[in-house]
C-alpha cells in the first residue's frame, strides 16, 4: 500500500476516547522512569488495522522512538513530519523510525539508529526508559516502540529525503483522553470498516499508527 485511497482529515469525528487525563504528577522524569522499571497492569487499545499479508508472508520488524524531551516548561513529545514526497505515508505525522537491517542488534538499537539518521539527535542524548508492546499495521510493519527521556540542549537535523519537519508536542495534551477522536469510514472497493484515532494538534494531524502508539503509551501510563 503506497499511497492511501481516502483522507483521514475528511472523515467526520464518530465519537471522542474521553477518558481523564494522565495525572499531572506523572508527567515528569523520574515518575515515567519508575513506571517503566515497575509497570501495573494495563490493557492494550484494540487495534483494526489488518495486515495486507499473504498467510506466507510475516510483518517486517521495525521500531519507532517516543522521545518525550524534559522541558523546563513540561514534557514534550517529539514528532516529525514525513516528506511529501515519500512512496509510503507521505505528509504523516510519525515517531522518528524505521525498519530493522541486519546489522542491527535489537530493536532499541533500530530506534536509535534511524532516529540519528532521520534527526540527527545523537544517542548521547536519548535515555531509553522501557518499551510498548508492538502494534502492526495494515502496510505490514511490525513496529516496537521505544519510549526515551531526551534532556535539552540537543542539536537536530532533518534529513531532507525523509523528514519535512521536526516539532513537538505537550505531552499532557497527548495524554488526555478528550483529545482522542475517533473516525471510521468504509473502505473503497469492499475493502471493508476502518476506525482509527486522530489527535489533531494546532496545523499537525497526528492519526493511524502514530496515535495508535500514543493511546497505548495513554493506557500504560494511567494503569
Amino acid at each position: 500500500m503506497s499511497r492511501l485511497l481516502f483522507d483521514p482529515q475528511g472523515i467526520p469525528v464518530d465519537s471522542v476516547a474521553g477518558e481523564q487525563s494522565v495525572i499531572g504528577t506523572r508527567l515528569n522524569g523520574m515518575w515515567l522512569r519508575q513506571r517503566f522499571a515497575a509497570p501495573e497492569d494495563w490493557t492494550q487499545e484494540a487495534n483494526d488495522e489488518r495486515p495486507e499479508l499473504s498467510p506466507a508472508r510475516v510483518p517486517v520488524p521495525a521500531s519507532v522512538l517516543l522521545p518525550i524531551v524534559e522541558r523546563s516548561h513540561g514534557l514534550t513529545m517529539l514528532l516529525t513530519q514525513r516528506s511529501p514526497n515519500l512512496t509510503n505515508h507521505p505528509g504523516q505525522i510519525a515517531f522518528p523510525g524505521g525498519r530493522a537491517d541486519a546489522g542491527d542488534h535489537s530493536a532499541i538499537d533500530t530506534a536509535l539508529r534511524e532516529t540519528e539518521e532521520e534527526i540527527g539527535l545523537s544517542r548521547s542524548h536519548i535515555d531509553v526508559i522501557g518499551t510498548l508492546p508492538d502494534y502492526v499495521t495494515m502496510t505490514g510493519y511490525q513496529i516496537t516502540p521505544v519510549v526515551a527521556l531526551i534532556r535539552p540542549p540537543f542539536e537536530l537535523r532533518a534529513e531532507p529525503g525523509e523528514v519535512e519537519e521536526i516539532f513537538e508536542v505537550p505531552l499532557a495534551f497527548l495524554m488526555d483522553g478528550m483529545h482522542h477522536q475517533r473516525r471510521a469510514l468504509e473502505l473503497p472497493n469492499g475493502a471493508g470498516h476502518r476506525t482509527f484515532y486522530a489527535m489533531p494538534y494546532e496545523r499537525f494531524f497526528i492519526w493511524g499508527a502514530t496515535a495508535g502508539i500514543l493511546r497505548n503509551l495513554f493506557h500504560f501510563l494511567r494503569a
